[in-house]
């Protein structure tokens, strides 16, 4: 980046990048805890609290693989500059905003990836990605819902099958409690996997004006900075997305919650220690469609689901588009 930017932009720019990561962790808040409000094993405004706790705390949990992924595995590091860091931010925040009014859970992951590859072409062509990386990314659009549906199926498989000699009071009083356990589970995935995102953003931006040296790294600073906005976020709460993650797609019981955010949190776990920057609405969504399927195909509500995947589809394009336009009018203006 062109160092006659200035600090002032530097400053700018990563609080955008921040406030990104608030939208996020506000997107996202109901893939937290969407299933144990839906199974009313606690209120919305206790289990936003419950989730932001455990989000904000994940980096004590987890690498920094995912934030070195987005730095330098998904475009070339040596094109990043101010406007394509800006632009890849209001491609996602647009994408973001628009899939949040509308109660969409779509990917904020895939919003920022899309972003960057969005404002990265439009600077320097199809050559600007690192298409390494980018396989890696796209192929976790596939797996990780479907490593999420199969993992929950099982769990319910498992769980039903040791449950057979208890009363379904016994059964759904346990799961209740063991809600608990693995809503923080997959808040601490989550954490651990989209945080590390906005700090992979901030850190490629201060690799490229020169303050990390020859090696890129994360400052300390950009970690609790990322982690904290992402918690606050999911303090917001994304009320809307919870009634379609929650209620929509299946009806859920203490148990089949528990398999869901148990199987999803499994699935975000390896990803992030992988360093594989995966979709947390994607996971739970799919977890979500398992536990309904094992009950029967007919408990899930199709439309609903694929209605969910149509906004996958077009989350990385559309959020690029809106990148690319964004880069494009900042040369115009400047």
């Amino acid at each position: 980046m062109d160092a006659s930017l200035g600090l002032p932009i530097l400053i700018g720019l990563i609080a955008v990048a921040l406030l990104f990561d608030f939208l996020n962790g506000l997107h996202d808040a109901a893939n937290s805890i969407a299933t144990i409000v839906s199974t009313r094993v606690l209120r919305p405004q206790y289990a936003v609290f419950w989730a932001a706790f455990f989000n904000f705390i994940a980096f004590l949990v987890f690498g920094l693989h995912v934030a070195q992924t987005i730095g330098t595995g998904i475009i070339e590091p040596s094109i990043v500059d101010a406007h394509v860091i800006f632009a890849a931010l209001v491609g996602a925040i647009v994408w973001n905003l628009v899939t949040w009014g509308l109660g969409i859970p779509s990917s904020s992951s895939h919003a920022l990836i899309g972003g960057l590859v969005g404002a990265g072409m439009a600077k320097a062509g199809i050559s600007a990605a690192v298409w390494s990386g980018l396989s890696k990314t796209i192929a976790a659009i596939v797996l990780s819902p479907l490593v999420g549906f199969l993992l929950a199926m099982v769990l319910v498989a498992v769980v039903s099958w040791a449950s057979v000699r208890s009363t379904p009071f016994a059964v759904d009083r346990a799961f209740r409690i063991m809600q608990f356990a693995s809503a923080s589970l997959y808040s601490l995935g989550h954490g651990g996997n989209d945080a590390q995102k906005t700090m992979g953003i901030i850190a490629v931006l201060l690799y490229s004006q020169g303050y990390l040296g020859s090696q890129f790294s994360v400052p300390f600073w950009v970690v609790m900075a990322c982690q904290a906005a992402m918690a606050l976020g999911t303090l917001m709460g994304g009320w809307r997305i919870v009634r379609t993650m929650g209620l929509r797609i299946t009806k859920l019981t203490p148990m089949q919650g528990f398999c869901a955010e148990t199987g999803g949190a499994a699935t975000l776990f390896m990803a992030t220690f992988l360093g594989v920057p995966v979709s947390t609405t994607h996971t739970i969504t799919g977890a979500i469609v398992g536990v309904g399927a094992a009950r029967r195909v007919s408990a899930v509500r199709w439309n609903v689901a694929s209605s969910i995947v149509y906004a996958w589809v077009i989350t990385i394009p559309a959020s690029g588009l809106v990148a690319a336009i964004a880069f494009w009018a900042v040369q115009i203006l400047r």
